[in-house]
């Protein structure tokens, strides 16, 4: 799966200075840099290089400033990898292009060194958002059938995780989520009912949920 590729390409695009997160705006990859503003990484996976790997990188070049695509290496050197045209291709469209051994080496086949012009800012900074609201890195990129723990998903089951804990109103929750209060209130996944005018109670969705994503509401929610 294209999973099994996320940890060795966030690895070496973390070498290389940036904070990377899985599943961000429906980028396998994004990484950003240090400093205002940031400079932000696209990185697609595949388990091979194909067109459709090349189209994926195509559409994020209009939200980032750099776009890579990573697949696995044929083990007899015969993959689109080895193919004059295919890199040229990437050279012509500013698209770095990264090999991954069956052992987890990331290698540089093409380089992304003619970065691709930006032409959509508002997908850009919803983009740059999105992955600084993020605690931690939740998601693996490459995925598609879970569910994308999402900045919102995760305030979320804050709220949940607050509510099994024994804080009952919004305004008790506010330091471990900012938006308690219109999370609790539009109850996007059905975890959350009203008991009586500002305090709420945990359903049995929600409880399924902390179970499959339990949450530590001691921690810094900067973290």
């Amino acid at each position: 799966m294209e999973t099994s590729l996320y940890l060795p390409v966030k690895t070496f695009l973390e070498a290389a200075g940036y904070v990377v997160k899985g599943e961000v705006g429906g980028c396998d990859l994004v990484g950003l840099s240090e400093g205002e503003p940031p400079v932000v990484v696209v990185c697609e996976l595949k388990l091979s290089f194909n067109l459709e790997l090349l189209l994926q990188a195509v559409d994020r070049a209009a939200m980032s400033d750099e776009v890579w695509i990573a697949a696995r290496v044929s083990a007899k050197g015969r993959g689109r990898e080895a193919d004059k045209r295919y890199h040229d291709l990437c050279r012509r469209l500013g698209i770095g292009m990264l090999g991954v051994s069956d052992g987890g080496e990331v290698s540089v086949i093409v380089s992304s060194v003619s970065p691709m012009p930006r032409t959509n800012p508002k997908r850009r900074t919803r983009l740059v958002r999105e992955h600084q609201r993020r605690r931690g890195d939740p998601a693996v990129g490459g995925g598609s059938r879970a569910p994308i723990m999402t900045a919102y998903r995760q305030q979320a089951l804050l709220c949940a995780s607050a509510l099994e804990q024994g804080l009952k109103r919004p305004r008790e929750m506010t330091m471990l989520a900012p938006k308690a209060g219109p999370i609790l209130r539009d109850n996007v996944y059905g975890w959350f009912e009203r008991v009586e005018k500002g305090i709420y109670a945990l359903t049995p969705a929600g409880q399924a949920a902390l179970l499959r994503w339990p949450q530590a509401v001691l921690s810094d929610p900067a973290s």
